[in-house]
């Protein structure tokens, strides 16, 4: 458990707010705005962990922007948060809205809340995760500042610092400590609960977005189908829920069983199926993507495929690392744990893994991190054999211990990596 320490705790103002149109909002809306090579996955756990606390999953939305261009398109994006933010406060009834940055969105919120006194009046509270520091509160709005592992003297001047010493850069995001703060600086009180809390009679609502990485454009030519799967084997266990995905890559709601498995398919003719593989959503969720890329294009170009292997990508909210010992975490991949200080250092962040036969080889080698995928922020790669033989009978058994509280399983089918991708998505609590 990190240990936080607070810095000039400052007045939180009442939630309750109330629209021109006459209507009264009992929760304000809650806005995230990603960092870099980010999307709205970082926020879904703490979208969550709202609703179980009362907050409307509909209130809970993410500004998602193309990072690595940011220095050009700055103006448009803030442009687009405009929009955002009227469009929620005539749905909704709030006067205002609640607004959390982290790392890159931190500078996108800075310049959105100090480029007009007009902008800033939108904003009732605004949560800086991790981010840039700051003389004075930005745009005058109330801030809460919180700071992960590295330098503790970062602050905002006049905000509400508070320090996670123990949590790393996005581990600061998807926390239950980051929860706890954030939710009683937008109430005034503490959360009834941090976890999250299943919904009534077991459903849950399910939406979100097909996206390309890291840009956040939708995909627009493909198919989206939805299976339950078994949770021992990952095998598909009833029809396919199909939706076409077009414009922004927008799906949803699907009905769903929240205490079930599922499998997301993004179905291109012609080329490799790309399978997402979810724990348990348990209530309500719309902020659920599914990363990928166009054929040909962006990481997966960079998969050694075969009809003898599987390609594995594994990805959790909270850094992977492999180098602490006891105090880290550990991933079986049928058997084999593949981290370790060489290819998830602390120091790297590590939040995707793509695991695959590098060479074709059938063999593993973890000695060193694969240095193309290496290279990218917040990605590793390793050389892991993983059969794809017998096909479409046999499974790949992934294990996490987590750090600190628990283990996580997840069984998939071995798809082969010639005509499938696979990315498996760990809890972050």
């Amino acid at each position: 458990m990190a240990t936080a320490t607070v810095l000039a705790v400052t007045a939180t103002p009442a939630v309750t707010a109330t629209a021109a149109t006459g209507r009264t909002a009992e929760y304000r809306p809650v806005i995230f705005v990603h960092g870099s090579a980010g999307s709205a996955s970082q926020f879904d756990s703490q979208a969550r962990r709202l609703a179980s606390n009362g907050y409307p999953i509909d209130h809970i939305e993410a500004h998602e922007y193309d990072s690595p261009n940011i220095a050009t398109i700055l103006p448009s994006v803030l442009n687009g948060l405009d929009d955002r933010i009227a469009a929620l406060r005539a749905r909704t009834g709030a006067d205002q809205v609640d607004i959390v940055g982290h790392s890159l969105g931190t500078f996108v919120m800075q310049s959105y809340l100090t480029s007009s006194p007009t902008r800033a009046a939108r904003v009732a509270h605004y949560v800086n995760l991790d981010g840039r520091t700051a003389t004075a509160l930005p745009g005058g709005v109330p801030t809460l500042a919180i700071w992960g592992e590295g330098d503790q003297t970062r602050a905002i001047t006049g905000a509400t610092n508070v320090y996670l010493p123990d949590q790393s850069h996005t581990q600061t995001v998807s926390s239950e400590e980051s929860f706890r703060e954030m939710f009683r600086f937008f109430r005034g009180t503490p959360p009834r609960t941090s976890g999250i809390l299943p919904g009534p009679r077991g459903t849950a609502r399910i939406s979100g977005r097909a996206v390309l990485f890291p840009s956040n454009a939708g995909v627009t030519d493909a198919t989206l189908e939805v299976y339950r799967v078994s949770p021992l084997t990952g095998r598909r266990l009833s029809k396919a829920h199909t939706q076409a995905l077009t414009g922004d890559g927008a799906f949803g709601p699907i009905k769903l069983d929240g205490r079930q498995r599922y499998e997301f398919a993004v179905v291109r003719p012609g080329a490799a199926t790309h399978h997402f593989y979810f724990q348990p959503f348990l209530r309500d969720d719309a902020l659920v993507r599914l990363l990928t890329s166009r054929p040909g294009e962006g990481l997966g170009a960079l998969v050694e495929t075969s009809d003898r292997h599987t390609a594995l990508t594994v990805q959790r909210q909270k850094e992977w690392w492999g180098d602490q010992g006891a105090a880290g975490d550990r991933l079986w991949v049928n058997g084999t744990d593949i981290l370790n200080a060489a290819n998830a250092p602390r120091v790297k962040r590590v939040i995707g893994i793509f695991a695959f036969d590098a060479g074709s080889d059938r063999r593993t080698d973890l000695t060193a991190p694969l240095p193309a995928f290496f290279a990218q922020t917040f990605i590793t790669g390793m050389d892991v054999y993983i059969p794809a033989a017998p096909r479409h009978l046999g499974i790949v058994s992934i294990v996490v211990r987590q750090r600190g509280d628990g283990y996580e399983l997840a069984n998939v089918p071995n798809w082969p990596s010639s005509e499938h991708r696979i990315t498996v998505n760990v809890n972050d609590f």
